[in-house]
């Protein structure tokens, strides 16, 4: 990489930073920016580690900020702030060059169009390679900083789950494995495992998920073969136990609540033969996308842009044999795979979900068949959003029962399964399957 488009990766992190950071879009949002920027993937690949990064670091790195800076920054300098953030975490997190990465932050902060800001983030980044010890250990009480989860999320995950609470907290602050699921319909998992072996491409078999595999250190799904023929999509191990739960049969009629962006429909329909399902979302541009997603593995599902928590405006009055409500949810059961999150999310923000997701509850429980069964899932790791919910919603219902599930599902909270994010090396996710009676 040469030393300009060393700076300029490292401009266009520093951009999509500020814009995480302190204008609150989100990192998913953001993150198209850099193929707007840097032509080459490799200059692209660099700064997208880089935000990641930064992001899974985020109050570990403020903390440093706060005792490297003699004075905070000012709201006009959000992106040297960024810049600043982005070289701590190709020194701290990513063990980048000490050298490479003080010279191109530099540079970067030249490229921001902030060139008397060049001095600051040669003096801040050198001196943290000088006192990064002394610098760490100043920081060591912060708990915040330490986890990297906001205050009063340590204190709900250790409310809920004890000493399970600081392993799940770490791990979602690693670099999660890509898990793929096979499309049994178009290739064998065996066949597509020796497609990566011969792409030299390391995975591993998941022993209790039959399409599941494990990429560690795998390149951009779109480059991993098959992927244009449909072979192969990406969904985390946790959500894959979503179309298990469900039970599927064939010539059943299926609802997917809250649809898009549709890694859950395809589940269904590559599973089980025959079977008619009704995808709805309220976004309809996520909606839309769904149609070539499905159409690449081969599958087709009829498509409704409508609010699932209101049927009487879309229904057709024909009951559904299984019901999956993927509900709006805290999503703080995947923070290593959306690390911004931790900044965004807030504890006011909870009932306000709770309350939406037990309006949805109710509004499509009418909608199932008597014997069939709804699937509730969430990837939030909070038991308000998932035992509580659950649990309140079975007596409000004396015609709804829970359904076992095998252990695999995770460790038994309230009638559902709830796994923490690494568990398996999943994300944190809980599910609950209930029978109309």
């Amino acid at each position: 990489m040469t030393e300009a488009a060393g700076a300029a990766s490292r401009a266009a992190a520093a951009g999509v930073l500020a814009r995480v950071r302190f204008a609150g879009e989100s990192l998913r949002a953001a993150m198209p920016l850099l193929g707007d920027e840097l032509a080459d993937t490799r200059d692209r690949a660099l700064a997208e580690s880089s935000v990641f990064a930064a992001c899974r670091g985020l109050f570990r790195y403020e903390a440093l900020l706060a005792q490297l800076l003699t004075k905070p920054l000012s709201r006009a300098d959000a992106s040297v702030h960024s810049l600043l953030m982005v070289g701590l975490a190709q020194l701290d997190s990513l063990g980048m060059s000490a050298h490479g990465v003080v010279d191109a932050c530099v540079g970067a902060a030249r490229v921001l169009g902030k060139p008397r800001h060049a001095g600051v983030v040669n003096a801040i980044l050198r001196r943290f390679i000088r006192e990064k010890d002394p610098l760490l250990a100043a920081i060591a009480g912060s708990e915040e900083a330490r986890l990297n989860h906001p205050r009063w999320l340590i204190d709900a995950l250790r409310d809920a789950w004890d000493d399970a609470a600081e392993p799940a907290m770490l791990a979602a602050n690693a670099v999660p494995p890509l898990w793929l699921r096979v499309n049994r319909r178009r290739i064998d998992v065996e066949a597509y495992c020796q497609l990566l072996r011969s792409a030299k491409i390391e995975f591993s078999v998941d022993a209790q998920l039959p399409n599941a595999l494990k990429l560690p250190n795998a390149p951009p799904a779109r480059r991993l073969p098959g992927w244009d023929a449909g072979l192969i999509s990406v969904q985390d191990r946790s959500a894959q136990h979503a179309t298990l739960a469900l039970d599927l049969r064939q010539g059943q009629r299926v609802l997917d609540a809250c649809a898009a962006p549709g890694g859950k429909t395809a589940a269904m329909l590559e599973s089980t033969d025959a079977i008619e399902v009704l995808a709805v979302d309220s976004d309809p541009t996520r909606l839309a996308r769904m149609g070539p997603a499905l159409a690449r593995l081969g599958l087709h599902a009829n498509l409704l842009a409508a609010e699932v928590q209101h049927p009487d405006r879309w229904w057709d009055g024909r009951p559904f044999d299984r019901i999956l409500l993927d509900a709006p949810c805290s999503a703080t059961g995947i923070l290593r795979r959306q690390p911004d999150i931790r900044w965004h999310r807030r504890i006011t923000d909870i009932a306000p979900l709770c309350a939406l997701q037990s309006h949805m509850l109710d509004a499509l429980w009418p909608l199932l068949a008597v014997g069939g069964r709804l699937v509730y899932a969430t990837c939030s790791i909070l038991p308000t959003e998932n035992a509580q919910q659950i649990n309140a919603f079975i007596a409000r219902h004396p015609d709804c029962q829970a359904q076992l599930l095998a252990a695999d599902f995770g460790r038994v909270s309230g009638a559902g399964y709830q796994r923490l994010p690494g568990e398996n090396d999943g994300d944190g996710f809980f599910i609950a399957a209930l029978q109309r009676v």
